[in-house]
């Protein structure tokens, strides 16, 4: 289990990097393997990493593309990206790491969001930050399995795995 939060559509970027950190913080039992945080101009994704499937750096979050263009927080499993990731490979794009979230990475970039959460089996919650297009999508399994918490007011939109964490970062 890891921990996710994050915040987009903010007016102040201090406040908001300091808001995600704290909510990141508040995660610490969720992920007690490593910690990380990236902030954009609109944007500022945290993470509480518990290592499963790649135990090295390759594998730490939030996961972005060697661009800065996309960056992913993920808590969960995604059953099938090893098949997914064969389909990437195939499809010309390189692999840095053996984790799953990679593939959330690439599979965004190649098939959209609906076309990639269409195509993943598991039990998951991401927020993926296209700072492109400066969009923020937050993400799901079928059942819900995994939680995602959200705020949204004047001040943006943070979220969270945990109503703990949007406490922490002063949002609930």
């Amino acid at each position: 289990m890891c921990g996710i939060a994050g915040a987009a559509g903010f007016s102040n970027r201090e406040a908001a990097t300091q808001a995600v950190a704290d909510m990141t913080a508040a995660l610490a039992r969720r992920g007690p393997d490593g910690s990380g945080l990236e902030a954009f101009d609109a944007a500022v994704l945290g993470h509480r990493r518990l290592s499963i499937f790649d135990l090295s750096e390759a594998g730490r979050q939030p996961m972005t593309t060697p661009d800065r263009s996309t960056s992913v927080v993920f808590n969960g499993a995604i059953y099938n990206f090893h098949e997914l990731r064969a389909e990437l490979v195939a499809a010309g794009y390189r692999f840095h790491s053996q984790t799953d979230t990679e593939v959330l990475l690439h599979g965004y970039i190649e098939w959209g969001i609906d076309r990639l959460v269409a195509r993943l089996r598991g039990m998951f919650a991401f927020g993926l930050w296209d700072d492109r297009r400066r969009k923020l999508f937050l993400v799901r399994d079928r059942l819900g399995v995994k939680p995602l918490i959200y705020s949204a007011g004047s001040s943006g939109i943070f979220f969270a795995s945990t109503a703990r964490a949007l406490r922490q970062g002063g949002l609930a």
